[in-house]
């Protein structure tokens, strides 16, 4: 196959039309650069030069590629100048009325045979399209910010688009060393349609005042693996054009999960934009900046004292429980391994001697320390035996009677002033308090999986935990090296509240044949940065466990956009959990 448009028309030379025509010049190919008038087409080619040099000085690019580079872009303020071009992809601001004024003076200048791109992000391209009498030969291109860098590109047909057009749009995204997704005609495409989502989410979580805007990123950041929480992502791109993004996709879907957040309107009614305006969610150093000025940098909260923590008990044998116990042996702690026998609690040690072996063998911890950490773990087959420690965390299985059972039984035997926790990650707190005559000693303490390597704890206090329980359970976090956040005791907390909706709006996306599994989870990780794609992080998670989170956030929210994909029922109902049964949203058997 031909490459692809040997000549390319970029109009709209903003920061995402240079960098579009920058990576498009790099390809070999003619652009011919189109601003709207001859002030703005001199300081949009002088921004190109900029950019290049920087490119030059970074090492990205030879002095010599970059002579032949800008030897291929010229610049004008003459639109008819496009009539020389093969593609003709526009990146005007995000108003559809302009947008369409556009593509109608293009239909009557181009040749026929010119296929022509719009840039939006948001906005309908059927609608763009139809401002010219070729809507067979309109497209949209979504190029991702900044260019040179994203590898991403979404390839947006409508239902009139050719499938030559489509697949000629793609060959050339390649050509430019882009990674191309299909993705149909509607709001938000793929990336933004699930990332924004949850952007907006956040946004009325902090309006709501259930938590600080640093605990938010850093549950997000810690939890997930994410390389921004949503606040600051918020800030990097925009309010008002967040808030653009998510009036086009609430206009389509009527979800109220989409319907802009009322405080991103405060904001940018305030002309608090983010980033580019100084100050958003954060304040910066100046406009442009990226530095935040007024983000606490660590976790300290000054307050209320703490109760005296020195020996600790840890109810359970498995994963979580094994992992959690490894973490405060290393951090010098005495720990009770308590299980419904002996002979589990032992098997649960041997399990923690193997993981510190593991750490001794990469280099990571010294064989004295894996000593001394075994040395203060007591594994022991009676809950009575933690009748002297300071503090018990409860890690036993997902299930609320097994939980309150727990703490009823605990309540009999633990001394007074001893804190309670729970390790819960979607059951209510409160109802494991309240099986207790102390509700003020109990607490949530959220560890995330494996929690030796996982720095977050998510810290759920009840309507009834004193503030001194709080305060023990912050500053032992801080003792044991994690990161805590705080939080109140609703469905999810911070983390699963947040990441549960996304990956549900995944499979939404998925059921409604929108775009395919592979083409959705590589959007997400080259669109967003994301370590895993949402379908391989819910066969990772389990389809179980998801829809379990799913349900249970629904239950409390009732919001319908809550509701558990069907496809994601169905596939728990046929047993395809994900990796752990072979199958789930990707067949693990073959691989």
């Amino acid at each position: 196959m031909e490459r692809p448009f040997p000549t390319v028309a970029v109009v709209g030379l903003g920061t995402m039309g240079a960098g579009v025509a920058v990576a498009v010049a790099r390809s070999g190919r003619r652009v011919i650069g189109i601003e709207a008038n001859e002030d703005s087409a001199a300081r949009a080619l002088a921004r190109i030069e900029e950019a290049t040099a920087h490119a030059v000085a970074r090492e990205r690019l030879t002095a010599g590629e970059r002579t032949a580079l800008l030897a291929q872009i010229t610049v004008g303020h003459a639109l008819e100048a496009a009539a020389g071009a093969d593609l003709v992809i526009e990146e005007v601001p995000e108003q559809l009325e302009l947008k369409r004024e556009i593509f109608a003076e293009l239909d009557r200048i181009c040749p026929a045979a010119t296929v022509l791109a719009t840039g939006t992000t948001a906005l309908s391209v059927t609608r763009i399209a139809a401002a010219t009498a070729r809507p067979e030969r309109v497209l949209g291109l979504h190029f991702f910010n900044p260019v040179h860098t994203m590898k991403l590109v979404e390839v947006v047909r409508t239902v009139l688009t050719t499938p030559q057009v489509a697949e000629e749009a793609a060959a050339f995204a390649r050509d430019l060393g882009k990674e191309p997704v299909a993705a149909g005609d509607r709001a938000g495409f793929v990336v933004n349609g699930l990332l924004f989502a949850y952007l907006n989410q956040a946004a009325a979580m902090y309006e709501s005042r259930y938590a600080t805007r640093e605990d938010i990123d850093a549950a997000m950041r810690l939890g997930c693996g994410l390389p921004m929480g949503p606040l600051a992502l918020l800030d990097l791109i925009g309010i008002d054009t967040a808030r653009t993004v998510l009036e086009a996709m609430y206009e389509q879907s009527r979800d109220r999960l989409h319907a802009p957040a009322p405080i991103l309107g405060q904001l940018v009614s305030a002309g608090l934009l983010g980033r580019k305006s100084g100050r958003g969610f954060y304040t910066y150093e100046a406009p442009g900046s990226s530095r935040a000025v007024d983000a606490a940098t660590g976790p300290a909260r000054p307050g209320t004292a703490g109760r005296e923590v020195r020996s600790i008990g840890v109810c359970g044998s498995g994963t979580m429980a094994t992992g959690i116990v490894e973490v405060f042996a290393k951090a010098g702690y005495q720990v009770l391994l308590a299980a419904r026998s002996l002979e589990k609690a032992e098997k649960a040690k041997a399990q923690l001697a193997k993981s510190l072996d593991r750490s001794v063998s990469r280099g990571r911890l010294a064989a004295e320390q894996r000593d001394a950490a075994l040395a203060l773990v007591t594994p022991v087959g009676q809950y009575a035996e933690l009748a002297g420690v300071d503090l018990v965390v409860e890690a036993v299985a997902e299930d609320l009677e097994v939980k309150r059972e727990l703490f009823a039984t605990l309540d009999k035997i633990v001394k007074p002033g001893a804190v309670l926790a729970t390790t819960t990650s979607s059951l209510p707190v409160i109802s494991c308090a309240s099986a207790t005559s102390r509700p003020q000693d109990v607490i949530g303490m959220h560890f995330f999986n494996p929690a030796p390597a996982m720095k977050l704890v998510e810290v759920v206090s009840t309507v009834l935990t004193a503030p001194d329980v709080t305060a023990t359970v912050l500053e032992l976090c801080a003792k044991v090296r994690k990161h805590p956040v705080e939080c109140g005791d609703r469905a999810g907390f911070i983390v699963n509240a947040l990441l549960f909706p996304y990956l549900n709006d995944a499979v939404r996306m998925l059921q409604e044949h929108y775009a395919t599994v592979d083409d959705i989870d590589t959007a997400m990780k080259l669109g967003c940065g994301y370590p895993m794609g949402p379908f391989e992080l819910l066969d990772v998670v389990g389809l179980d466990v998801s829809l379990t989170i799913e349900k249970v956030l629904h239950q409390e929210f009732r919001e319908p956009g809550l509701a558990a994909a069907p496809l994601l029922e169905h596939l728990v109902a046929a047993g395809c959990l994900g990796r752990k049964t072979g199958r789930g949203f990707r067949d693990h058997a073959r691989r």
